[in-house]
């Protein structure tokens, strides 16, 4: 059943699941719960093994409307680079619902990060809603709907976003002449 090197693992939420690296495995259900408890207990090194080697991950709602991660490298990246800010968040996903749909390879993940700021103490909740297909075990295409101001106050960049959403000086507002 595994083509590579496997561990067990107790998830939040009493889920319990098989790591297996390199290999698609596991019900949308199961592959969307390792992927939030990853993001909360990590490794990071390893959530990008969740998702197919070519994927399709947006953030709809980001007001700075970043390009789609699509690739297993792209997310990598994204997993493991640091924060622009050095913070260390404890948090963990609480009020999940997980919604089947008519396709069996499509879901709809409602759930909220929660969590506190270790260094500054400040607790903080960032609700999401996920719309993903995965199909073996690996995630293809993912629609991340996330409070994204809830997020940059949690990771101390909410003072950055509000200066990048911000008109820069001498540039047109609007459709002025």
């Amino acid at each position: 059943m595994s083509a590579g090197p496997s561990d067990s693992g107790s998830g939040r939420l009493g889920v319990t699941f098989t790591r297996l690296k390199g290999t698609g495995m596991g019900s949308p259900r199961e592959t969307f719960l390792r992927l939030i408890n990853g993001v909360c207990s990590g490794p990071y090194e390893e959530l990008s093994e969740l998702y197919a080697e070519r994927t399709h991950v947006t953030h709809p709602f980001h007001p700075l409307d970043p390009s789609p991660l699509r690739s297993r490298a792209d997310l990598h990246e994204h997993f493991v680079a640091p924060p622009p800010v050095p913070r260390t968040l404890n948090r963990r996903p609480v009020d999940v619902r997980i919604h089947e749909t008519a396709d069996p390879e499509v879901i709809v993940a409602e759930f909220a990060y929660q969590g506190q700021v270790v260094e500054t103490g400040e607790e903080f909740t960032v609700p999401c809603v996920f719309v993903m297909r995965i199909r073996d075990g690996l995630i293809v295409e993912s629609r991340d709907y996330i409070h994204h101001i809830a997020s940059a106050r949690a990771w101390g960049q909410l003072e950055s976003l509000l200066t990048a959403l911000r008109p820069q000086e001498g540039a047109p507002i609007g459709d002025a002449p």
